[in-house]
Order: structure tokens, then C-alpha cells, then sequence
């Protein structure tokens, strides 16, 4: 599915949206059919907004990120407005320890002094932003990194004094995100904002990515994860939970079934949702162009969560709470 991909006669090799990673290229008649099944959500999304926190395993293998960057080039190309939010963890604590420093955490979130905070700014903006902004201008020039602190798109405040400077969005300005969307451009934000006096906070990225979304009235947000989305048993990849709603997944918090780095996922999607987000979605960041397989397919990939029950959508049966 890569963008101006045309690989006739070499071989196996990764397959379309739907295909995983190593999986033989389909045959040209099923490859149709893929296309067929795409059209009537091609024209359902044109000129929608779709918010993609970028994050996890996809963000640390280059060719997991090579076939992301290309999926949001096709996205661009076929109509549709993909926003790109992106985190950073992996590689700031991959620098926090060569500086010997220890990384705490706690509810899934980075426990954040001022030396950390400084880190954090170097990598996610220095350095993340621009590796992800080089990989989707390979495919085509029309990415542009930004931090949230620029033009004043992510204001935040404290979210808690026991976390240090780790912040939480208490507004988005999307004039700068608008025009960029409007000149047929991919936003690219790196997660620290500030508040109104300047004092810069690291904001977790699943957060940011629901805030934003909101913002923009997007129709979708789109999280990439390091499972395959929510399961009722995390020991078993079998427990796909294919559909569920915010009240439910507002249930599972509330009775600790939910733990570690995904309960900024999980409030992210109940936020975003009940802030009039069509849909979330939680998808396998490891599979080559699973936002393809989950956008433009019946049955999609992962899991998706809305803000109530609608029947009819995607032909999956839907999960109890």
C-alpha cells in the first residue's frame, strides 16, 4: 500500500493493508477486491480529520515507521486530513539512562523534574519530530514538525504536584493546525505544551492525541499500541474486545481492569469520544499499515470505541462491558 509503490514480478513480499508483516503479497484478484472494499470508505472519510498518535514498537523499527510515514502520505493523497501526535518514552529513557538517571512512573505516567523535563523537550522535539517528519517526506513533501509549544497549540498546567512538570492540556488552539490542514499539509506534534507563563510541561501523548482531536472535531483518533488492541485477558490475544463504549470502558477503570500505560489510552478514548470524536480506535502498532486494514475494511483490525451503541457498523458483534 505504499505510496507510489509498483513492485510487479519481484517476488514475496509485505502485503497489502490487511496482510502482517513476512505475509505473501495476495493474488492481483484479491488485491482488487481489497480496492473495491476501500472505495466506499474512501468517500465516506474524504476531507475528514484523522488524529494518529504515533508511538510504542512502530516508532523504534525503521521499517514499521518507513510503512507508517507511507500510510500517511496515501491518507493525504486520497483526501483524507491524518494529524500525526507522537510520543517519545523509549528514546527518553533510552537517554535518561546514558545519563544515569532513573525513569519512575506512575499510572503509566513519567514522573517528570526539571532535568527530565529538559531531556524530554531534547528528544521529543530535537529529535523524535524530525525523524518522523524526514520518514513521511521520503513518500512526500508534506509533513511539517511541530512542538506544542508553537503558536501557542497546547496550553497545560499541572496535572499533578507529585508528578513534577508533567502537564495536562487545559486547551488547544487549532489556528496553526487548521491552516497547515488547509494548505493540504500533515501536522506533526511533539507533546510538550506550556502554560500561560511560558513553564513548558512533558504531556503524555495518548492525552494529547484526544485533546487534539476534540479540537479539530475530528472524525477519528487512531492509537497504535503494543497489543492488539483492548483484551479482556491480557495474557490472551484472543480476548479482542472488537467494539465497546466509553460508559464500559469508563466501567472497566473503575474496577481496575484497566492498568499501567493504558489507562492514559483508555481516558484518552473516553475523552475524546464524549468530546464529540466519532470514534477511537486502539490498533496493533507492530503490523505493517494496520491504520489501512482498520480504516478501509468491513471488519477492521482492532478495537474501536464510541460514545454509545449503534448497531451495524463494520459487521462486528459488539462486546458486552
Amino acid at each position: 500500500m505504499n505510496a507510489g509503490d509498483d513492485r510487479r514480478g519481484q517476488g514475496p513480499a509485505a502485503g497489502g493493508a490487511a496482510a502482517g508483516i513476512g505475509e505473501p503479497r495476495p493474488a492481483a484478484s484479491e488485491r482488487a477486491e481489497l480496492l473495491v472494499e476501500m472505495l466506499p470508505y474512501i468517500s465516506r472519510w474524504r476531507g475528514k480529520v484523522m488524529v494518529v498518535k504515533f508511538g510504542g514498537s512502530a516508532m523504534v523499527d525503521a521499517a514499521l515507521t518507513d510503512g507508517f510515514a507511507a500510510d500517511m502520505v496515501l491518507l493525504r493523497q486520497i483526501g483524507l486530513a491524518p494529524v500525526v501526535v507522537h510520543g517519545g518514552g523509549p528514546q527518553i529513557g533510552e537517554l535518561m539512562a546514558r545519563l544515569g538517571k532513573t525513569s519512575e512512573f506512575r499510572d503509566g505516567l513519567r514522573v517528570t523534574d526539571a532535568e527530565t523535563l529538559d531531556i524530554a523537550r531534547m528528544v521529543l522535539v530535537g529529535k523524535v519530530n524530525r525523524d518522523i517528519v524526514g520518514a513521511i517526506n521520503v513518500h512526500g513533501p508534506l509533513a511539517v514538525g511541530i512542538s506544542g509549544e508553537d503558536g501557542r497549540v497546547i496550553t497545560a498546567t499541572a496535572r499533578n504536584p507529585e508528578l513534577g512538570f508533567v502537564g495536562e492540556v487545559t486547551d488547544v488552539n487549532t489556528d496553526l493546525l487548521e491552516r497547515l490542514l488547509a494548505e493540504g499539509l500533515i501536522p506533526v506534534i511533539s507533546t510538550i505544551g506550556a502554560d500561560t507563563k511560558g513553564q513548558a510541561y512533558n504531556i503524555n501523548a495518548d492525552t494529547v492525541a484526544g485533546a487534539v482531536a476534540s479540537a479539530l472535531e475530528a472524525e477519528k483518533v487512531v492509537y497504535l499500541t503494543d497489543v492488539a488492541g483492548l483484551l479482556d485477558d491480557v495474557d490472551d490475544p484472543g480476548s479482542l474486545v472488537r467494539r465497546t463504549t466509553a460508559d464500559s470502558l469508563a466501567a472497566r477503570l473503575r474496577t481496575g481492569r484497566v492498568a499501567g500505560g493504558m489507562i492514559p489510552k483508555i481516558e484518552a478514548c473516553i475523552s475524546a469520544v464524549r468530546g464529540g470524536v466519532n470514534s477511537a480506535h486502539l490498533l496493533d502498532g507492530r503490523v505493517r499499515h494496520v491504520v489501512l486494514a482498520e480504516l478501509f475494511t468491513d471488519e477492521g483490525v482492532g478495537t474501536m470505541i464510541t460514545a454509545d451503541r449503534p448497531a451495524g457498523r463494520r459487521g462486528h458483534q459488539l462486546n458486552s462491558p
